[in-house]
């Protein structure tokens, strides 16, 4: 996050922090967390440190982008993932950030932008901040805001919601003819 309105040249947002929840059939598999050392503008701007609420420390004893590239590709498994975001901005700066160091995507499934989602499931104008759609479940959002992995927890949490939500509006199959009549009924009269 620059200082200010103007950017310095050459700049690009530089992913600091990364918050993963590894969800397979339901079941919670793993929780990464860590800091990242940016590359190009490796000082935070005050601004940074007071949005997120961190310290030019963490950010110095975090990984690289290349080991969090390692880390995200470890992800990939024996089959594409589909990765859930809330918002697009995850998903673009790194993207963004490969490119500016020369390396691959580090992911080869789909790509789910959840607050998209949440916005046309719902029929609202504008998007949803992650903890006021949290907030408009009755919910209360995962530890603290802007967090990584409390973020990837709480878009995990609204996720599972929002899908519930959405079954519900599935049209059901239509009902067979063993649905309507119990065959053994049937059967048992002519048994005899």
């Amino acid at each position: 996050m620059p200082e200010g309105k103007s950017n310095p040249k050459g700049f690009y947002p530089e992913i600091i922090e990364v918050g993963i929840v590894s969800v397979v059939n339901q079941i919670i598999q793993d929780q990464y967390s860590s800091f990242v050392r940016p590359n190009n503008f490796p000082k935070l701007t005050e601004r940074c440190k007071t949005f997120l609420q961190i310290t030019q420390e963490r950010i110095d004893n975090g990984i690289t982008f290349n080991e969090l590239i390692k880390v995200l590709e470890n992800y990939n498994y024996t089959q594409p993932v589909t990765v859930i975001t809330w918002g697009n901005m995850d998903m673009k700066v790194l993207r963004q950030n490969c490119q500016m160091n020369n390396l691959e995507f580090p992911f080869n499934g789909k790509y789910r932008d959840l607050s998209m989602e949440y916005k046309k499931f719902f029929g609202d104008r504008n998007q949803t901040g992650l903890w006021k759609a949290v907030e408009d479940y009755g919910k209360k959002a995962t530890g603290k805001h802007h967090c990584a992995l409390d973020d990837a927890m709480t878009t995990y949490n609204l996720f599972k919601l929002v899908e519930e939500d959405k079954r519900y509006l599935q049209k059901p199959s239509p009902p067979t003819i063993g649905d309507r009549i119990d065959l053994s009924k049937v059967l048992k009269n002519y048994a005899t």
